[in-house]
């Protein structure tokens, strides 16, 4: 088994810590729920479709890049706990 990212470790840790079995039991689907958390919080939050930018000032460029960074870290999170 692959080392976590600190990234999804903590969030494992967390979703570990809220339920009943054990980090080894084979019922423990913490990671799987984690993960769908977190895909669910990457559509809320940073939803998949960019607002829209009129006019494609430096801000505007600057907020759509941050948009597609902060999504793709959410969801690679996700995918990592996915395919641990």
């Amino acid at each position: 088994m692959t080392e976590l990212s600190s990234q999804a470790q903590a969030v494992l840790d967390a979703a570990n810590g809220a339920q009943s079995y054990g980090p080894g039991d084979c019922l423990n689907e913490s990671r799987w729920i984690a993960a769908a958390a977190i895909e669910a919080l990457a559509d809320q939050v940073v939803s998949p479709v960019p607002p829209p930018c009129e006019d494609f000032d430096e801000y505007a460029q600057g907020f759509l890049a941050a948009h597609v960074k902060y999504r793709s870290k959410l969801l690679a999170i996700a995918a990592e706990l996915e395919a641990q």
